[in-house]
């Protein structure tokens, strides 16, 4: 009977296709090693911060007056625009090591993300 088999394949196919669709639709949550860095009063908080690789680290100006996120390797592994009050970047750190980083209007503001 190979219509029965081929109708049977058809359903299978059709119903894992719908099943994978209606997972991707679905929003992200956030991931539990997903961290945070706040930039305020002209620092970063935590000033420096560990992390598992495949992290995403979100940082967030809560400060009055523009900052960016600059790392120190040349050429940069990541460097944000600058980032308005409430403003946020994100990026991922995928390999162990240790990631200095600056904001580029302000110097004396520095930190490190330590990748394990």
């Amino acid at each position: 009977m190979p219509s029965r088999n081929l109708t049977r394949r058809t359903t299978l196919t059709a119903f894992a296709t719908a099943a994978v669709a209606a997972l991707a639709a679905r929003p992200l949550a956030a991931r539990a090693d997903d961290a945070t860095v706040t930039i305020d009063n002209f620092s970063f908080a935590p000033e420096t911060l560990t992390v598992a690789a495949g992290t995403k680290v979100t940082f967030t100006n809560r400060d009055d007056i523009p900052h960016t996120v600059v790392s120190t390797a040349h050429p940069p592994a990541f460097r944000s625009s600058p980032l308005d009050t409430g403003d946020s970047f994100s990026f991922t750190f995928a390999a162990a090591g240790s990631f200095p980083y600056f904001c580029s209007l302000h110097p004396h503001m520095q930190g490190t993300i330590v990748v394990t």
